[in-house]
């Protein structure tokens, strides 16, 4: 099987390139060539470092087995666990279909594109898209269909959502998802979404398998996070019939919905596989300095979130978990914080390191050992830590305006409650 795909970016689709995917048996091989026009271009600028701006096709090799067949940038596009998991029941149940119709039932076994293109066009993560051999960009909107749904029809994609949860799910419930899959936030139910005022969004649902409000400790700590002065995706509740939804705007789209070119922090540093190997925040040190558009802002930026995610137990802030935005010719900002959740079950050590020598370790020792290297003076780092512990004080207060029970604080009090709090406060109190 060989397909031939036109890769473009924006709403007004400028072509970039051309990619080449090519199936035999097992074994799925991908190659993208710039176009010439992007070459000639004065505003281009690499997709991501591993493809610079040359003639000539450029092949990408996957090098661990849960890596994928594109190229880092394109990868980011694909659907989340979540996106894959409605992809694949979607496709088996098709298939039963065809059998007990005596029709043919197609593929066996979904490719490396199917699951790339399974994605609408409309709501795709960044700016990438993708147009087709019939000139169609996918995935295109089916007749009769909206792209996104309005936020009238949360009940419905929820429903729909925790059937496919408890393997209930009907043909229509994922003919209703179908599409609608993101690339951010991993296994958990969630949909595309618009908001009452037409802006993208990302609609979290509870989990079947939650032994607390995911949800309402999402958006607390989004909250917590804004009050910090991070820049933070904006983030609220929604209750759909007593059940707690969390509704998060896509940063990926400006105020009138245009879209923005985004990548993930493993793309940003080149990484294959978040999980294969440690990282540090200091590698994103180092790429801001080379290739950002406002790099001492965003340095600072990312101390105050290692700060905020070491007194709230965000430990799970992975490559994938952070991401950055073109801003011009191949120049990037950081991304709003995005998937900021309080881990009160979890052990207190970092997915992504504070540094090499502090190790996972989730402490204000940690964050103070490398201030250093962010070229922050001492006073400076007091006054960010002073800023991020007064917000993170608040939490129940917080959560109480959220609509958070006494039970759910006093599930979540550990993350929020532990002895780096009463350091952080030590330090900035002391004089040296």
């Amino acid at each position: 099987m060989k397909r031939t795909l036109k890769v473009c970016v924006g709403d007004e689709a400028r072509l970039v390139g051309t990619l080449h995917f090519d199936q035999n048996g097992a074994r799925e091989h991908a190659a993208f060539a710039y176009d010439e026009t992007w070459l000639a271009a004065r505003d281009r600028f690499a997709l991501e470092s591993g493809l610079p701006l040359v003639v000539g096709s450029q092949y990408h090799r996957k090098v661990v087995e849960e890596g994928s067949v594109f190229h880092a940038a394109i990868a980011d596009t694909e659907p989340d666990g979540w996106g894959r998991r409605v992809i694949l029941r979607d496709h088996a149940k098709r298939r039963q279909a065809a059998k007990r119709a005596g029709a043919e039932a197609g593929s066996v076994q979904l490719n490396a594109v199917d699951f790339l293109l399974a994605v609408d066009d409309s709501s795709r993560v960044g700016a990438l898209r993708f147009r087709d051999e019939a000139g169609v960009f996918q995935r295109a909107t089916e007749p009769g269909r909206r792209t996104a749904p309005p936020l009238l029809e949360l009940r419905h994609l929820l429903s729909a959502s925790r059937a496919v949860e408890t393997e209930t799910e009907t043909a229509a419930d994922l003919a209703y998802l179908r599409g609608r899959g993101t690339s951010l936030g991993g296994m958990r139910p969630k949909c595309s979404v618009v908001d009452d005022d037409g802006t993208l969004a990302i609609g979290k649902f509870p989990s079947v398998q939650d032994e607390r409000a995911v949800t309402k400790g999402e958006v607390l700590a989004m909250t917590l996070a804004k009050a910090a002065g991070l820049n933070v995706a904006t983030a609220r509740l929604l209750d759909s019939d007593g059940v707690p939804v969390a509704l998060i705007r896509r940063f990926d789209r400006t105020p009138d919905g245009r879209r923005l070119m985004y990548v993930s922090a493993a793309t940003f540093l080149g990484v294959e596989s978040a999980g294969a190997q440690e990282h540090s925040y200091l590698e994103m040190v180092d790429a801001l300095r080379v290739n950002g558009a406002a790099a001492q802002a965003d340095i600072d930026e990312l101390w105050r979130r290692m700060a905020f995610s070491i007194l709230i137990t965000n430990v799970d802030d992975h490559l994938r978990n952070h991401g950055f935005l073109h801003a011009d010719r191949g120049l990037w900002r950081l991304a709003p914080a995005f998937d900021l959740n309080p881990f009160p079950d979890r052990a207190r050590e970092l997915k992504t390191w504070v540094s090499p020598e502090a190790g996972p370790e989730a402490t204000v020792d940690a964050l103070m050992s490398v201030i250093a290297y962010f070229r922050l003076t001492l006073p400076r780092a007091k006054k960010i830590l002073r800023e991020v512990e007064r917000a993170v004080a608040g939490w129940r207060e917080a959560g109480r305006a959220l609509g958070m029970t006494p039970r759910d604080l006093e599930d979540f009090s550990s993350a929020f409650e532990h002895p780096e709090r009463a350091a952080g406060r030590r330090l900035f109190a002391s004089r040296t």
